[in-house]
């Protein structure tokens, strides 16, 4: 994948297919570090040790409609790359926590990408039993957003209004100017 955002969405799709209600998103880069980390963890059906093995292997998947799962295999592979790994924890009905880490200066290390598109995808989804909590944290400064208090502060108007869907997409920009404004200062 050419982009970690790509990365992340698939994530954010695998722990709504296992069921998922909460999914937390941690991204960290900590340039000081030579670091940047993506955690994905959510409540879903969670997975036995066998399956966690087989989760990073090109060849296993539990789709239907293709007979490869190459996303965590892709991830780890593209850490490993950056000098970095990936760490994938499960216990079964508890949910998954997969978290992959990155020389951040990494010549081969890929651009984290359309974050604001993946994130608006992921949270338009048309699956509205779920809620996000995002935080992205940047050399000591962070951005984020929590799904249950936009609920609670919209009450029966849904994620995907228009109105809602395009405040979304400012406030997301917006955190995202000023996330980075200090790095480009």
């Amino acid at each position: 994948m050419r982009e970690l955002s790509h990365h992340v969405l698939d994530l954010l799709e695998n722990a709504l297919a296992a069921g998922a209600t909460l999914v937390t998103l941690r991204i960290e880069e900590d340039t000081q570090r030579d670091l940047l980390a993506i955690e994905v963890q959510d409540d879903g059906r969670g997975m036995d040790a066998d399956m966690q093995k087989r989760a990073v292997d090109p060849f296993f998947t539990t789709r239907t409609t293709r007979h490869v799962g190459l996303g965590l295999p892709l991830l780890k592979a593209a850490a490993e790359r950056c000098e970095g790994g990936l760490v994938l924890d499960s216990a079964v009905g508890k949910g998954t926590r997969v978290r992959a880490w990155f020389a951040w200066e990494h010549i081969d290390r890929a651009p984290l990408g359309d974050m604001i598109g993946t994130l608006l995808g992921a949270l338009l989804t048309s699956r509205s039993d779920w809620e996000m909590v995002f935080e992205h944290r940047v050399d000591g400064d962070t951005f984020g957003l929590d799904t249950r208090e936009l609920r609670e502060a919209l009450g029966d108007v849904p994620l995907s209004h228009p109105a809602v869907r395009q405040w979304l997409e400012e406030y997301l920009q917006q955190g995202y100017a000023e996330l980075y404004a200090k790095q480009r200062a």
